[in-house]
């Protein structure tokens, strides 16, 4: 997802350096592509306000069927069996028992899969807002 954030905020940045219109690019001197550092690069996002109309998050779907549809396993379990530090047994359905997690926002270990959240890089809201 990183990866996916730094192309758009690279896609971005080469927006705001390519000319608007094609005409009249010829009356501006050559633009020399730069890389910037990423803060750099994101205050110089143009700004829009925000829009939430039509946003339902009953119209996405929750967790889809994961990498495997035939393993059982839909993507919140893939992710918790990536994110494990301690591998949980895998029972039939793709049913989780055991495992342990390291969770950086607490500075501690989980030992129940239920306790952890698995969501978005960006909400889902917010990604309608910024369309």
């Amino acid at each position: 997802m990183m990866i996916m954030m730094r192309s758009v905020v690279a896609a971005a940045a080469l927006t705001l350096l390519l000319p608007s219109t094609a005409a009249g690019a010829a009356d501006r001197p050559a633009v020399v592509p730069q890389v910037l550092p990423m803060g750099v690069a994101v205050s110089a996002l143009p700004l829009a306000v925000e829009d939430r109309t039509g946003y339902q998050r009953t119209s996405f779907r929750h967790w889809n069927s994961g990498d495997l549809p035939a393993d059982g396993c839909n993507t919140r379990q893939e992710v918790l069996l990536a994110e494990a530090i301690g591998y949980p047994p895998v029972g039939p359905g793709c049913t989780l028992t055991g495992g342990v997690w390291w969770s950086y926002y607490d500075d501690r270990e989980v030992t129940v899969a239920g306790a952890l959240d698995i969501d978005h890089m960006v909400p889902l809201a917010e990604a309608w807002d910024s369309k």
